[in-house]
């Protein structure tokens, strides 16, 4: 059996904690260093806001509040992505390029999706 990695946190209730301080950290560290990651907050705490606001019930308040979640969460993966390629290597490569720029690509289709999302309910809305 191969070596086990020792940032992996065990099991039980020690996992469980470890994993809440690992993505805390990861939240904070987006925070702090990555300038699209507080943009696409700031514009997904707007949806938050406006969709508990203007929501018709539970449901629609989820589907308008989802699209601006679904971009932080994309923005993570992006970030992540572009940080690992660069800690590999800063030198240019097709493939890294290829990846930043598919992980680019999936942001930019989540945004679209939200300005579609609100586009829609704010023309249906009004």
């Amino acid at each position: 059996m191969g070596k086990r990695n020792a940032q992996k946190g065990g099991g039980g209730l020690a996992r469980v904690r470890n994993a809440f301080l690992y993505s805390r950290d990861g939240l904070l560290a987006a925070w702090r260093e990555e300038q699209g990651f507080r943009q696409v907050v700031v514009v997904a705490s707007i949806g938050l806001c406006l969709g508990l606001w203007l929501g018709d019930g539970f449901a629609q308040k989820v589907l308008l509040v989802l699209p601006g979640m679904l971009c932080v969460i994309v923005e993570l993966f992006n970030s992540a992505i572009e940080n690992a390629i660069d800690h590999t290597s800063i030198e240019p490569h097709p493939f890294a390029k290829k990846a930043k720029d598919m992980s680019s690509a999936a942001q930019l289709l989540s945004l679209v999706f939200f300005a579609f999302v609100w586009g829609v309910f704010l023309l249906e809305y009004f």
